[in-house]
């Protein structure tokens, strides 16, 4: 899938024409996200506005692309109706200008305590279904655009020619961007061939244009305080709306931006990212506008067409803004079919195709996690599906860790019994590690040799402290060897009557950060992640 966008730097003209590109899809999806919402179309584009134009300059991923979302919308249109029952009509509106400020505030607070780090925690298969869901969500709010009536609403599927108009210039627009690079990569494709539908098209032929959703026409975005009552009650009621819209668009990015990594192989900042995104909602909240985050779609056609800078994203915003300003004219006559054959290729660059070829060569588990996640993104939204595909792969290894723990006698001499434990010690495996010891069956000195395995948690502690019991009970003395400065401290702070030998090659690792901290310990990662340069993806040993 990442091959077609291999190519890790841009330079200014390819910057600046990305960034055109893009400004050009922005405005549909901006109006539609708005409509979704119950809101003005103006109230959409302010959005991808300020959050394109401040995530772009200050944000921790040159190149990403944000502003309003679908995932967003959706949870919008209950805050919204929700607004009107409580202050009346127009009250909608400003309830969710109050939200957005507070989802900011939220997102800087997350970025300030680092909590973008946690995006580590989401294994391959869950990004491999989290695109192939986002792919497929995609290309089905693509097929409403084949609903458009003249006046812009979204009814039954187009008849006749009208539909026949539609399908065509949507297969030439994606034509135009498979064909042209094979000549030039002078421009981009998507650019072109943008620019050549709408030429076909004001000649007269009749297809829906940008302007049957709704005129981009505005003035500049005005400082507005949201009119509603600041008080506990208030805030009791926005708080919920703004912790779901906060975590919703905090992992759509991180998820985007580490995506967008792998594509380029460079690395952005999450924690910055975090923090760019809560400033721009707390902004946009301000003047007008419904917040937004990363936009995949957008992003892959600017990472596509050559943008790689900050230049690319910042463009993309002043451009909207000049469309709303001057341009409207202009903009509103773009055939919607232009705009959905370049959604299309997106889609067809965003989905793992890959997917097909690990029947039969990865564990059943992991398809399993694949289809979950792909089916919740589909089904509920991109946040849901994130946090379920890695409870679901916690399970999964939580399950299978269980199950190597493995126990062999190495020495056994009448007097002194010696047992050598492999695999790691937690919640998941204590079970099967008491199950593997008789006490009474045991010689009265007994050793568990921990040097292939780690303890990770307090569980994995309190079963060798009641292993000690066992064997104290019957008479019997039970003797521990390599375990790490940490557990032994901990053991005896508990008062475990467990005789535990000190050893000069003891392992050094700490109860329940084992991985992370013991390499930081061997030098072999820095301390922080996010303090890497911009365009180096970090080593591991």
């Amino acid at each position: 899938m990442f091959d077609m966008f291999r190519k890790k730097r841009g330079n200014w003209k390819d910057d600046i024409l990305s960034g055109l590109t893009v400004s050009l899809a922005l405005v549909p999806e901006a109006i539609a996200f708005a409509l979704i919402a119950g809101l003005s179309p103006l109230v959409g584009l302010y959005a991808a506005f300020f959050v394109g134009l401040i995530t772009a300059a200050f944000g921790g991923r040159p190149g990403m692309i944000s502003g309003a979302t679908g995932a967003l919308a959706v949870v919008m249109v209950s805050l919204v109706k929700a607004g009107e029952v409580r202050g009346g009509e127009g009250a909608g509106l400003e309830y969710l200008l109050a939200t957005v400020v507070l989802m900011g505030l939220l997102q800087v607070g997350a970025g300030a305590l680092k909590l973008g780090k946690l995006i580590r925690l989401v294994p391959h298969p869950v990004m491999m279904g989290f695109v192939n869901g986002l792919a497929i969500v995609i290309f089905l709010s693509q097929l409403d655009m084949f609903r458009v009536r003249e006046d812009g609403t979204t009814g039954d599927w187009l008849q006749g020619p009208a539909m026949m108009t539609m399908v065509a210039l949507t297969a030439l627009t994606m034509a135009i961007i498979i064909l042209l690079p094979k000549l030039t990569r002078a421009v981009p494709a998507s650019l072109v061939a943008i620019l050549a539908v709408t030429g076909i098209v004001a000649f007269g032929l009749n297809t829906q244009v940008v302007g049957d959703l709704g005129s981009v026409k505005g003035g500049l975005p005005m400082f507005h305080l949201p009119t509603i009552p600041l008080n506990w009650d208030t805030f009791a009621f926005i708080f919920p709306f703004a912790l779901v819209l906060a975590a919703i668009g905090l992992i759509e990015s991180l998820m985007t931006l580490q995506l967008i990594d792998v594509m380029t192989e460079t690395r952005g900042k999450g924690n910055r990212e975090c923090v760019a995104q809560g400033a721009a909602n707390i902004v946009t909240g301000f003047f007008g506008g419904m917040g937004g985050c990363a936009m995949i779609g957008q992003s892959l056609i600017n990472i596509k067409s050559g943008g790689r800078g900050r230049t690319s994203g910042i463009v993309a915003a002043l451009a909207l803004l000049c469309f709303i300003l001057f341009g409207s004219p202009f903009i509103d006559k773009i055939p919607i079919a232009a705009l959905t054959g370049v959604m299309f290729m997106v889609v067809i660059g965003t989905f793992e195709w890959a997917t097909f070829r690990t029947f039969g060569k990865v564990p059943k588990s992991d398809l399993l996690v694949i289809g979950i996640v792909t089916g919740v993104t589909v089904m509920v939204d991109l946040a849901a599906a994130v946090l379920v595909g890695v409870i679901v792969s916690a399970l999964v290894f939580a399950w299978k860790s269980s199950q190597h723990v493995h126990i062999k006698t190495v020495s056994n001499d009448g007097n002194e019994r010696v047992y050598a434990l492999s695999g790691l010690l937690y919640f998941g495996s204590v079970t099967d590690f008491s199950q593997h010891f008789r006490p009474a069956k045991d010689p009265d000195s007994v050793v568990v040799d921990f040097l292939d395995a780690r303890v990770c948690d307090m569980s994995g502690l309190e079963a060798i402290n009641t292993l000690s019991e066992r064997y104290r009970k019957v008479g019997k003395t039970l003797h521990v060897r390599h375990l790490s400065r940490d557990c032994r401290q901990m053991l005896i702070r508990a008062g475990a009557l467990v005789d535990v030998e000190v050893r000069e090659d003891d392992p050094a690792y700490l109860v329940a950060q084992i991985g992370h901290v013991a390499a930081k310990e061997r030098g072999h990662l820095p301390d922080d992640n996010d303090d890497l340069p911009g365009d180096v993806l970090p080593t591991r040993t």
